[in-house]
């Protein structure tokens, strides 16, 4: 078959796939999607995501796709290899765990076996039915296809959260890795399901490359998995429109016992968008000592230029003799606790509605009980922080708002009492006390700066804010911080202003260096 006829082919198939993806996605209940955690891939974006890997001329590629879902996938790179290899030879095996969606499986499967066949290309095709976790982790005999390593695992896997005593999580757990989500079940099960030299390429939400929660996950990951490249969408919404997901998505590919030398970061609006690339060194991705193993996604020279302009800054948070934590009091739990109003004996209670334009506004009216009491010492020791100054960081952000850092300074005034912070919160403090005046209001410049907002942005792609994720930044030394806040106001000015502020303290210490 000529160049022309293969690409027609291709094509054509890729368009029967997509249309039977979009039947079985009509299949679906909201409540079993949910369930299932099953979001099928778009016929574009699958072709991006077959684009990634390397291919071999000739050979023959045996391929695992779990999650297999409608098959569009295993479609894509079969076209790929219809295209580019047709003397590539492809051993595909599909998992599926949905019956139902099983029958348009098979049908596509048939299709490019059937349109690689005319072509003279050799594809077999075996479909597994049940659950991947299960399968790869059952105490009994492991299906035969899935008992020897593969050369590629291609996968869009399910998303959905892994209760801490849930089946799956305990299966994992005893293989070594805690997986908080079943994407990263998936992830962590197909990087294990390599032959050295392997290759695993995904489409996954962002949310594991930062934060506690993955921590150990991404050591396991990348303890066994070298990064080639990862792809970012600017769009939250466009890839899976027709499932209403909003996740901020990535496409990543990586090699099993692969090389820590380069990796290539590439960014697009959507996936039907051209994208942007560039080269950037392994460490710059994952910095050599970081013991969280954050995955930083520089996607153009201005990140990169944010990203050396913090690693060059002197300070870590105990350089400072600073602590971050996160707010003590869970409202659900401690309702005998709560009063509408102040009281004799009462303190104030700070919630993230309490935070306005750089400081805490209390009491406020945000339909929450924000005063506290406490009947004993012991509750006191629990739940208070002494009167002083305080920095306090939203956790989470809504998915509209223009920042994902945001910072205010508690300041108690007149008011000589305890304060109480709400778990939607993370706390600056000094071991439990509170902050210099000056250095408060120059620690919340700082965070409420472009510089950091920007290069948080590098490593978070969801609005939640950790604790974790805030002890990682780097700082100005003390006395640039204070120098910062001092005869400036508590109440933030325009950002341009913050941000100029800033510039002046990194340009005098750049000029002292």
């Amino acid at each position: 078959m000529g160049a022309v006829h293969a690409e027609v082919a291709a094509a054509a198939s890729m368009a029967r796939a997509e249309a039977r993806r979009v039947s079985a996605l009509r299949t679906l209940s909201s409540d079993r999607q949910a369930r299932l955690g099953q979001f099928f891939t778009p016929e574009r974006a699958a072709a991006l995501i077959a684009g990634l890997p390397r291919l071999p001329k000739t050979g023959r590629l045996r391929v695992l796709d779990p999650g297999a879902g409608s098959g569009s996938l295993a479609a894509a790179l079969a076209a790929r290899v219809l295209r580019e290899c047709p003397n590539l030879e492809l051993d595909i095996v599909a998992v599926e765990v949905d019956p139902d969606v099983g029958y348009y499986l098979q049908a596509t499967l048939t299709d490019l076996t059937d349109t690689a066949g005319a072509a003279g290309v050799k594809v077999a095709t075996e479909i597994v039915v049940g659950d991947y976790v299960e399968l790869s982790t059952s105490l009994m005999a492991v299906p035969a296809a899935l008992d020897s390593p593969f050369d590629l695992v291609i996968m869009n896997p399910p998303y959905r959260k892994l209760g801490l005593n849930s089946t799956h999580r305990r299966a994992l757990f005893r293989q070594g890795v805690e997986c908080p989500n079943l994407y990263a079940a998936f992830l962590a099960l197909g990087a294990t399901a390599l032959n050295p030299g392997g290759q695993l390429v995904a489409i996954t939400p962002r949310s594991f490359a930062n934060g506690p929660y993955f921590g150990q996950f991404r050591r396991f990951l990348l303890d066994r998995l070298s990064l080639d490249r990862l792809h970012i969408f600017e769009s939250r919404s466009t890839i899976f429109s027709d499932t209403g997901v909003l996740q901020e998505n990535i496409v990543l590919s990586g090699t099993r016992q692969g090389s820590n030398d380069k990796v290539i970061l590439s960014v697009s609006h959507g996936h039907t968008d051209k994208s942007v690339e560039r080269v950037v060194s392994y460490s710059e991705v994952v910095r050599p000592g970081d013991s969280q193993r954050f995955i930083r996604i520089l996607s153009d020279d201005g990140d990169a230029v944010i990203a050396e302009t913090m690693a060059d800054l002197p300070a870590t948070l105990p350089d400072l003799n600073i602590q971050v934590s996160t707010g003590r009091v869970v409202d659900f739990r401690a309702r005998e606790n709560l009063r509408k109003l102040p009281e004799p004996g009462s303190v104030p209670l700070v919630y993230p509605g309490n935070v306005r334009s750089g400081v805490v506004e209390w009491p406020r009216e945000i339909r929450k009980d924000q005063a506290f009491v406490i009947g004993s010492e012991a509750e006191q020791k629990k739940f208070l922080l002494p009167a002083g100054f305080y920095v306090v960081v939203k956790r989470f952000s809504a998915k509209e708002e223009r920042r994902r850092v945001v910072a205010a300074v508690w300041d108690p005034g007149q008011n000589t009492s305890p304060v109480a912070f709400e778990n939607h919160l993370n706390i600056f403090h000094a071991k439990g006390a509170g902050l210099d005046r000056d250095l408060a209001v120059g620690l919340s410049y700082w965070l409420n700066s472009s510089v950091v907002d920007n290069f948080f942005r590098t490593f978070s792609g969801h609005t939640q804010v950790n604790a974790t994720d805030l002890r990682t930044l780097r700082f100005p030394p003390l006395s640039a911080l204070k120098c910062l806040g001092q005869s400036q106001s508590m109440s933030l000015p325009k950002q341009d202003e913050i941000d100029r502020l800033v510039i002046d303290i990194i340009s005098v210490m750049d000029g002292a260096a």
